[in-house]
């Protein structure tokens, strides 16, 4: 697979190619001429590739998952709102991430092709299972796939970091390279394809159930996708853990020299941080395949609203600029304005996942906890042993107090 970098408006992102199916390119308005939908307010363009993605269709009940309105191509907006704004995305959600309503979509469940914005469940499934502190020394089977000109946060074989600049790496710079060695890690003995498989053990948790990863970066794989209402719970997912919040609304990160490594300066590639009032986050993607996607969250008057969108085009507004018009769009509806909600992670996975862990605790490569949870453990261990050595003592003190007597 060839993959380059290239710039577009406000990202530098990775683009890679698949085989893609001859078919014309799906715009709301084909999408929904035989179902009856109410087509998607759509800007037309003329610059989508003549291909798309052929991914698995949605099955009926997993189409109307988080509601029955939700279960269509076209578009699923409250009664009696505001017109939604005219995009180029193909699919896109506004949910409020506090109270779990979906206020809206295009095509909320339908099979879309994720670039970057992949990220986000590499986040969700790992950032629970590696210590920050943890040091990770880059191998080259970690850089061997990628091209010099992708998205890279700069990593060298050979170099060592800590789990924490990797994160930032991966969200501030899009680094696939980062992606690829926090993978490895997570995946411990299975090495990279066992980091890719706790994310789709994730996404099932989350009954993101549109949602397949073949690669940990995004870059474009057979059979990867995901759909704009899946990436609305990962992002719920993320955006809960206080290290993922503090990490994406990152600036800019200078990670100093050492041996073997050099100096990086890492610089957010969200520019609506800071422009976009309330803005906490974001992320965005680009691939051939995929165009243009973005998911980012944002927090005014006690909300929390997210947006996410697949298959955007850099003009007229950019990922960027519809993920805006969508974001005011969902500002100005009542907060009990609803067409749906988000459902809850199943909570008998991460139960199960918890016991993954516990079990993985002192694995080589950092499959479960990492150092800071083994020396939890191990001082729990010795706390339980001090306190059996005390209640020895006490009887032996009580025991020779008997006999004295």
């Amino acid at each position: 697979m060839t993959i380059r970098r290239i710039f577009v408006p406000a990202v530098v992102v990775a683009v890679g190619a698949i085989a893609v199916s001859p078919a014309a390119p799906a715009t709301a308005r084909n999408r929904t001429a035989n179902t009856g939908a109410q087509p998607c307010p759509t800007v037309d363009v003329s610059t989508r590739p003549a291909g798309t993605p052929s991914p698995p269709p949605v099955g009926p009940a997993e189409a109307a998952v988080g509601g029955a309105a939700l279960a269509t191509a076209g578009l699923a907006v409250p009664a009696g709102t505001p017109t939604a704004p005219a995009v180029t995305a193909t699919s896109w959600i506004v949910a409020d991430l506090g109270s779990g309503q979906v206020l809206g979509g295009c095509g909320p469940h339908e099979h879309r092709t994720p670039a970057s914005v992949q990220k986000l469940l590499l986040a969700a499934a790992l950032l629970p299972r590696l210590d920050p502190t943890t040091v990770v020394e880059v191998t080259r089977d970690d850089l061997h796939d990628l091209d010099p000109a992708s998205s890279l946060m700069g990593v060298v074989a050979g170099g060592r970091y800590t789990v924490e600049e990797l994160w930032l790496g991966l969200l501030l710079q899009s680094g696939n390279d980062a992606a690829n060695v926090l993978a490895r890690l997570g995946g411990g003995g299975a090495g990279r394809p066992g980091g890719v498989k706790v994310m789709n053990e994730e996404a099932a948790r989350l009954r993101a159930n549109q949602t397949h990863a073949v690669t940990p970066s995004g870059l474009d794989g057979t059979d990867q996708y995901t759909s704009a209402y899946d990436l609305a719970l990962i992002a719920r997912a993320a955006f809960e853990r206080e290290d993922f919040r503090r990490y994406i609304a990152t600036r800019t990160a200078n990670l100093p020299s050492a041996p073997g490594r050099s100096a990086l300066t890492l610089t957010g590639d969200n520019t609506l941080l800071g422009s976009y009032p309330g803005m906490v986050g974001g992320k965005t993607g680009f691939t051939d395949l995929a165009r243009q996607t973005y998911v980012g969250v944002a927090e005014r008057d006690g909300r929390t609203l997210a947006v996410t969108l697949l298959g955007a085009e850099n003009a007229p507004l950019g990922s960027l600029g519809e993920a805006t018009a969508l974001l005011n769009w969902g500002f100005a509806l009542a907060p009990d304005e609803t067409v749906g909600h988000l459902v809850p992670p199943d909570q008998a996975k991460k139960d199960e996942n918890k016991d993954k862990l516990v079990a993985a605790v002192g694995d080589e490569g950092g499959t479960g906890a990492g150092p800071g949870a083994l020396v939890s453990v191990v001082i729990g261990s010795v706390a339980a042993l001090g306190t059996v050595l005390v209640g020895v003592f006490a009887g032996w003190r009580r025991a020779s107090r008997r006999m004295a007597d």
